[in-house]
């Protein structure tokens, strides 16, 4: 039988729907007038007029290699063709060579012998591994960042630190303890990192010195605390890299309280940084790693996390410790081995590294050019710009929310013709834009973004 024909539809009937039948409780109405997109290719998307726009920030870094990236699309549509569904109780082929090559991965990165456990979102890995710390330590507690952002499931809510999150749900269990992330430009304590010999680790360290801190009960060498989430570049937080010895000097502080260490490599893994994990970037070996997005380059949901041999060896994890019946969905797998099969046939490492320094280079020159831009820096394709008051430090929501909208309203004057510009916003104060372009993207279109951000720091500063 045949397809029926595509019946065209406005899109002023479109909005009357949306606005009908859709609910708003997701993030689609934090724009006044959501965006309709009908294509995509390499770091483009095309509005519903095929109008392009650059895309800077590629699906919070879920698309890391490409929009229609042609050899993970086909692997899919071959998979299609082959075994499109199966229950998640029996195997397949593609899980078991996909489990090997992430744990080969961290054997590499970290020397350490692990499992995979799959998911369908990063919210819900996030929930696996929550599961296995509970089930290894048998406590509930656990300590994360201010500005750290895990999900918001119910239990990744708890240790994401805003409370919006929460507001109108209760708590799961009980909320984290929040330590303040080492955001230099911005640092809580008022110091400077050539001076402050990493004060706040320092603190860190301080809340187990004495049992009336409520942290560590010296009697029993035992924590209240029993591990600390980390991601190893802020993500939603704005993109902010910790100094360069924090977070070895945190996992020392861990390690000699026994408190596990959770890296979320959600965002931020797949070479985002320029190393398959961005962990690695700081010489720190985590027990559990938490990943999603890029992992099938945003093809198919599909999340997992890699522990430890000694929390998640069949033993302590039996069957059926936990279940989700997408979780190693055939297509989510055979998307994820497709981009991983890729990953290693290019460069990233070095390709990233390159890509990243021009990147930088030349958002630092256009910092030079605005006194509304008061920050950037980057780690690998991880960029960050952070708008300011012409102070260069205080924050600036209004002008972030009118260079962002005046983007995604496209017809921007570019040298390749009118041209929009996808950017995403984040931050403490949600005054940056976090900068997730694609690892391939070229140098002419990092110069196509300087040329269109040139024009929005310039026009929309004016109004």
């Amino acid at each position: 039988m045949k397809p029926l024909p595509m019946v065209p539809i406005s899109e002023a009937e479109l909005r009357e729907k949306e606005a009908k039948y859709c609910s708003h409780g997701d993030t689609v109405h934090y724009s006044p007038v959501p965006k309709f997109f009908q294509g995509c290719e390499g770091s483009f998307l095309y509005d519903r007029e095929d109008k392009p726009y650059l895309d800077l920030q590629m699906w919070y870094s879920a698309v890391n290699f490409g929009y229609r990236n042609k050899a993970i699309v086909d692997a899919l549509k071959a998979q299609l063709d082959r075994l499109p569904q199966l229950a998640c109780q029996y195997l397949h082929e593609e899980k078991v060579l996909l489990s090997e090559k992430l744990a080969k991965e961290s054997l590499r990165a970290f020397g350490l012998e692990g499992r995979i456990q799959y998911n369908v979102g990063g919210a819900q890995a996030i929930e696996d591994s929550m599961k296995l710390v509970r089930n290894a330590t048998g406590k509930s507690l656990f300590m994360a960042f201010t500005g750290g952002y895990h999900g918001r499931t119910l239990g990744a809510s708890e240790i994401t630190s805003s409370y919006r999150y929460r507001r109108r749900f209760g708590h799961f269990s009980s909320r984290a303890h929040f330590v303040p992330y080492p955001y230099c430009y911005r640092c809580p304590y008022g110091k400077k990192l050539d001076t402050c010999d990493y004060y706040c680790v320092n603190q860190v360290e301080r809340l187990f010195e004495t049992e009336y801190n409520s942290f560590w009960d010296a009697k029993v060498s035992e924590s209240e605390f029993v591990a600390f989430y980390v991601e190893p570049v802020q993500a939603t937080g704005g993109y902010i890299i910790p100094p360069p010895e924090y977070l070895s000097r945190l996992q020392k502080i861990l390690n000699e309280r026994k408190i596990l260490f959770v890296d979320d490599e959600i965002q931020m893994g797949f070479f985002r940084t320029g190393k398959f994990w961005a962990i690695e970037n700081f010489g720190v070996k985590p027990n559990i790693v938490v990943f999603g997005k890029a992992m099938t380059n945003g093809l198919n949901p599909i999340s997992g996390l890699w522990a430890e041999e000694a929390l998640i060896s069949p033993a302590k994890f039996p069957p059926g410790s936990t279940h989700s019946t997408f979780a190693s969905n055939t297509l989510g797998t055979t998307a994820a081995l497709a981009t991983l099969n890729w990953i290693e046939q290019q460069q990233y490492e070095t390709k990233v590294a390159e890509s990243g320094a021009y990147f930088l280079e030349r958002l630092e020159a256009l910092k030079k050019r605005h006194v509304t831009i008061g920050d950037v820096s980057g780690l690998g394709l991880a960029l960050r710009i952070e708008v300011t008051k012409p102070d260069r430090f205080t924050p600036d929501k209004e002008l972030t929310d009118r260079i962002f909208e005046a983007g995604l309203a496209g017809g921007l004057p570019s040298s390749r013709g009118p041209m929009g510009l996808v950017l995403d916003i984040g931050g403490h104060y949600k005054n940056v834009f976090t900068l997730a372009p694609s690892l391939d993207i070229t140098k002419s279109e990092i110069d196509l973004g300087i040329e269109l951000l040139e024009y929005l720091f310039t026009t929309c500063a004016k109004v």
